[in-house]
């Protein structure tokens, strides 16, 4: 492996593109996403560090633990003022597995009542009749919480900016996407692929795709509605077909990394976790570490009974 030196000032970000580090098979596990609008500052945990009442966020967090629910904050992009008197705030629902993907959206003036939401059902798919469908363009979500790492404000911050003055999709800053050090990061929604490295042509290409029901390879972090291996499956199997249609492909929970296309097809991935080799700061100032990076080490057609083509 080749040597890179990572400099005492050196950025996550940085020290992950000096290594060419895939992003592949890193985003966020959530089948469904819960984002509540909240003006004003961030706190590194934000659910629990904003103007958000702390006891509503980490009451949020309770109620989402092991649901399959994943709760973010939001906010429009640009200058934030520091507000505490916020009184309709935007609040999206999203569920992001293939065959059952779908965007609710509703205006809440007090965050406590989300807590009255069954966030078992919402795992599951069940939105039970929250709010509206929304109708709009594919809802695009940036990570900008410096106070978390601050690559996330440096790079994501301008990139929402610009997005937003683009008018191609329904833009909002977020809190938290995981992987700092592949900032910018942008999850796009309702299908749930997370990208990496994002510039804004690959943004705008990703949401023009994105209206169409298609993904994009380029960047692409994984669906959020698989586990990590999952995402590595799923992916490759996309770079073996060439199938861009983002719900043509499903990873069969029962056989762990199984693939299944809409047209009958499947194939078997084999998914190794390696540890990324040499050290490097998953997050500015944090110590060097060696996150697992999921690994394909071999696929081929699965071999399927009564199936139907």
């Amino acid at each position: 492996m080749r040597k890179v030196r990572l400099t005492f000032m050196s950025t996550c970000t940085s020290a992950s593109s000096s290594l060419a580090e895939p992003v592949a098979a890193t985003a966020a596990t959530a089948r469904t996403w819960l984002l509540l609008e909240q003006p004003g500052p961030w706190g590194p945990k934000a659910l629990t560090g904003s103007h958000l009442d702390p006891r509503v966020g980490r009451a949020l967090e309770r109620a989402a633990d092991r649901t399959g629910v994943r709760v973010g904050l939001i906010r429009r992009p640009g200058r934030h003022a520091d507000r505490h008197d916020v009184r309709r705030r935007t609040a999206y629902v999203a569920h992001t597995v293939p065959g059952g993907t779908w965007v609710r959206e509703a205006v809440v003036e007090d965050p406590g009542a989300l807590l009255g939401l069954d966030f078992e059902a919402l795992g599951r798919g069940d939105h039970r009749g929250f709010g509206m469908p929304y109708e709009g363009d594919p809802l695009a979500l940036v990570c900008t919480n410096g106070k978390r790492d601050r690559c996330c404000a440096l790079k994501g911050r301008p990139l929402a900016a610009e997005l937003a003055a683009s008018g191609l999709g329904e833009v909002w800053e977020v809190t938290h996407l995981g992987g700092h050090r592949f900032s910018p990061t942008m999850l796009v929604l309702p299908y749930g692929y997370a990208y990496g490295r994002v510039d804004a042509g690959l943004a705008h290409q990703v949401l023009a795709a994105a209206r169409e029901g298609d993904m994009v390879l380029e960047g692409c972090r994984g669906r959020s509605a698989w586990e990590r291996p999952g995402q590595a499956a799923e992916l490759a199997v996309r770079r073996l077909t060439g199938e861009l249609r983002a719900d043509a492909l499903t990873v069969d929970g029962e056989h762990g990394t199984r693939v299944r296309h809409l047209d009958g097809r499947a194939w078997d991935v084999e998914v190794m976790a390696v540890a990324a080799e040499p050290p490097r700061p998953e997050s500015c100032g944090a110590a060097l570490g060696a996150p697992l990076r999921m690994e394909i080490s071999g696929i081929q057609p699965a071999l399927l009974t009564n199936s139907v083509v």
